[in-house]
């Protein structure tokens, strides 16, 4: 198959390696075209533009089998979020219309998932983002669902949970730099997938997803705040965050929401077997892995 990936950068760049060895050709797409001998080494062919420029698209060339968008926000607010998710969605939906791909994955978030009450969250849960992020993400991933429903564009959305991974881990580089805090009692509900897992989530919705669907791509433990700093703690040996007003994580994208997303679509429908199907795994990885770069004195990584 012919592949673009758009964004391709932390999650990018591992999902077109896997492609890449798997015969597949694979061009990868950042805003710049310095820095791009990562992409090169992994037998990517680098291609430079801004989604939200309609004539950079055009350089893009095409058309392509397959085309995967995971592009980043740069942890920009909602107007960000706006003009890269939402206008940058619109821009290739025009630019894709008459030769469109056979289909097209779009990385967005259980962010959309506004629920407090704790309970499990399934694909076909009621959506009610709490932050305004999170809005632009619904308005975007109803957008293209339009395009299937009316145009028969092939959009697959995949919903992902807290991305950690090499360098990533929000929650544990506050942790390691001693900044991180136990909300309220800490019963709120974390949900994680590993970087190894969302590439295999996205490489299963390219070989096997439908179009017209919607898969979330989580690990099959949601944990409570409490629970993963009490493991991180012991697993450490340094002691647990002081506790801190559960209205300090008002400003946070994914807001004060806590709620518990199934993955039961993913591991049956998608057969994505996890490497990592919980935090412990996946982190007890992650730790081995910031000892063995001698960072124990360090913060884990500066993203």
């Amino acid at each position: 198959m012919k592949v673009l990936i758009l964004g391709c950068g932390y999650l990018g760049l591992p999902l077109g390696r896997e492609l890449v060895g798997a015969g597949h050709q694979v061009f990868g797409v950042r805003r710049q075209a310095e820095g791009t001998s990562d992409l090169q080494s992994a037998g990517i062919v680098p291609l430079a533009a801004d989604l939200t420029r309609a004539g950079d698209l055009q350089r893009l060339g095409g058309p392509y089998d397959w085309i995967v968008n995971c592009v980043s926000s740069s942890r920009g607010g909602a107007e960000v979020y706006r003009r890269v998710f939402l206008d940058g969605a619109r821009q290739l939906l025009a630019w894709l219309a008459p030769q469109p791909p056979r289909k097209y994955v779009w990385t967005s978030s259980t962010s959309v998932y506004g629920q407090t009450d704790g309970g499990w969250v399934t694909e076909a849960s009621p959506v009610s983002p709490a932050t305004a992020t999170g809005q632009v993400l619904m308005e975007t991933e109803n957008l293209l669902r339009t395009a299937w429903q009316r145009d028969g564009f092939p959009a697959i959305i995949l919903r992902l949970s807290g991305l950690y991974g090499p360098g990533r881990g929000h929650l544990f580089q506050q942790f390691l730099r001693g900044e991180a805090r136990l909300h309220g009692e800490g019963g709120r509900y974390l949900n994680m997938v590993h970087l190894d897992d969302a590439v295999s989530a996205l490489r299963a919705a390219l070989e096997r997803g439908l179009p017209g669907e919607t898969y979330n791509v989580t690990d099959g433990e949601p944990v409570t705040e409490r629970a993963f700093f009490s493991w991180l703690a012991e697993a450490l040996e340094r002691p647990l965050p002081p506790e801190a007003p559960e209205s300090a994580l008002a400003g946070r994208k994914r807001g004060l929401t806590s709620k518990r997303v199934s993955n039961r679509r993913l591991t049956e429908e998608l057969r994505v077997g996890l490497r990592y199907p919980d935090y412990r795994a996946g982190y007890a990885a992650e730790i081995q892995r910031w000892r063995e770069t001698g960072h124990q004195g360090r913060d884990f990584c500066k993203t």
